[in-house]
């Protein structure tokens, strides 16, 4: 019965991993959870697409944000001046399930080859 309500669902264990992020999120300070809730926006749009790879992100996203809360260490440090760097670079160690990113390479691969310069990659693999 399990088996049948998550595949109607979704994954049970994931929505409790997404309800316990959530609840580590609303306990930060203000300023920080501010800061978190735009991140996560962000990604929302822009992140990983699949389930195992999303959960991972937003963990590690609220153990970022936790430790920086404990530390003292001020939200500009964290993100540095330019935030969209810093969120690019955070979203390269999730690039499973990207679909912006495939995109992007696709793209950059299609040009390449109109081009004339063999990319060694099929688009279709992208």
């Amino acid at each position: 019965m399990l088996q049948y309500l998550e595949v109607v669902t979704g994954s049970l264990e994931g929505k409790k991993r997404w309800r316990q992020y959530k609840a580590r999120v609303k306990a930060l300070p203000e300023d920080y959870r501010t800061a978190a809730e735009a991140l996560e926006r962000y990604l929302m749009h822009f992140g990983p697409g699949d389930g195992a790879d999303a959960a991972s992100m937003f963990d590690d996203l609220a153990d970022l944000f936790e430790r920086s809360a404990a530390d003292g260490t001020p939200i500009r440090e964290i993100f540095g001046q330019d935030p969209v760097a810093f969120v690019e670079a955070f979203m390269q160690n999730y690039s499973a399930g990207s679909y912006i990113r495939r995109e992007r390479e696709r793209f950059t691969s299609a040009i390449a080859r109109a081009a004339g310069e063999d990319t060694g990659k099929d688009e279709r693999t992208l």
